[in-house]
């Protein structure tokens, strides 16, 4: 469908959202409500860091017991959850501390509930499988991108099943989100390029989603309700944001208050797919970044420039707005000419990112485009929220057009 007829708008988030530079203090006033046991879960470079040190010691001087688990890995394998399970199950905590990047807080969000109901994370793959709220989260980023700290999805790796899984359930969502912008001015150069891609992944993905005009069972059953009038607040707002900022945190890591704008848009663009969702990027990157060992933010903003132009029919207002939004598109010209002249703007802006131009510079090749689309048609959450239908021949048409980097006005 290509309108929201119900003027639905539906929002998720944490109880509460503390943004700006030095709201990292407020940690200890916030466990302090709701106990004085914390366990912190994050990453081993993390946990070397001075700033994971003060964060540390200003908890213990409020009185709260922190137990650290700093082995959190990438992508967050179902083994390192496990592992989490097997090591504190019967611990008593009254708070997990998700700090670091995306995956440092999806674990943070899948303990929470194992640590409650035990068992193997497996029985948590899927949407709304999870039946009982677990350990309040508190959501710390330290990179603008992946904007897991206000969505209630957490993603697992599956080696059994080599792809990775969704864990997707309202009992996800952190019960408060502590967003300083100080703390990614130590985000190395590719991670910040991976992430703010991510973000503007997200974006144009919750922008452009399809409109499904959900029945109140939809709404009760999924958490991906498409195109809503709230959510495009959100990304409207984080498109202003990132088009004004990705450029100057690249050329300028150290600027504060580039870093505050990238993060700001990031968080709006977790509040946008909360409950727009996310769509086909999104489903042909999580095969290939199996195959290539690339990056997700990579591999979205890679993929970005393809997808919106197999989308672009049946998206030339909402491109064309993105346009305006960019200040790129001259408002008395052809709708069209609009669209597109977004899309252009957003290739700009991921190539001043340092993405790659296509999919050859990812490692894919031509004879693993088959397995990719069979294995993104799986994804039917995200497939589903496209605004263009797709099939297993639209993915491969995707996938050799973005091989070829052929950036043509073409349509498959």
């Amino acid at each position: 469908m290509s309108t929201n007829d119900l003027r639905l708008g539906l929002l998720r988030q944490p109880r509460a959202v503390y943004f700006g530079p030095g709201q990292r203090a407020q940690l200890p006033n916030i466990v302090a409500t709701l106990g004085r046991n914390a366990l912190i879960c994050t990453d081993e470079r993390m946990a070397t860091t001075t700033e994971f040190a003060h964060i540390v010691s200003a908890l213990e001087d409020r009185g709260i017991t922190t137990t650290v688990f700093s082995r959190v890995e990438p992508d967050v394998p179902r083994e390192n959850i496990m592992a989490l399970v097997s090591d504190l199950t019967g611990d008593a905590f009254d708070a997990i501390i998700g700090l670091g990047g995306g995956s440092c807080m999806d674990f943070a969000k899948v303990a929470s509930i194992m640590l409650v109901r035990g068992g193997d994370v497996r029985d948590l793959y899927g949407e709304n499988l999870i039946e009982t709220v677990g350990i309040p989260v508190i959501t710390v980023p330290t990179t603008g991108g992946t904007g897991a700290e206000v969505t209630c999805i957490a993603v697992v790796f599956d080696a059994q099943k080599s792809m990775k899984v969704g864990v997707a359930s309202p009992y996800l969502e952190a019960y408060a989100a502590v967003v300083d912008p100080e703390l990614t001015l130590s985000c190395p150069p590719g991670l910040t390029a991976a992430t703010g891609a991510d973000a503007l992944t997200h974006l144009v993905e919750a922008f452009t989603a399809r409109a499904k005009n959900p029945s109140p069972e939809d709404i009760n059953q999924h958490l991906y309700v498409g195109k809503n009038v709230l959510a495009d607040i959100y990304a409207r707002a984080g498109l202003s944001l990132l088009n004004a900022s990705l450029e100057r945190v690249v050329v300028e890591p150290s600027n504060l208050a580039a870093r505050s704008d990238t993060m700001l848009g990031a968080l709006n663009a977790g509040m946008a797919i909360n409950t727009a969702g996310t769509a086909a990027a999104h489903a042909i990157q999580s095969p290939i970044g199996a195959l290539t060992h690339t990056a997700h933010g990579i591999g979205v903003g890679t993929l970005l420039p393809y997808v919106m132009r197999y989308n672009l029919a049946q998206r030339v207002d909402e491109f064309a707005e993105i346009g305006r939004i960019f200040g790129v598109a001259d408002q008395l010209a052809d709708p069209l000419k609009q669209a597109q002249t977004a899309i252009e703007r957003i290739e700009y802006l991921l190539s001043a990112l340092g993405v790659p131009q296509n999919l050859r510079e990812l490692g894919l090749l031509p004879e693993q485009f088959n397995f990719v689309a069979d294995q993104a048609m799986l994804a039917t959450r995200l497939t589903a929220n496209n605004p263009r239908q797709l099939s297993k021949d639209s993915i491969v048409g995707i996938l050799r057009k973005g091989y070829d980097d052929d950036r043509s006005w073409w349509q498959l």
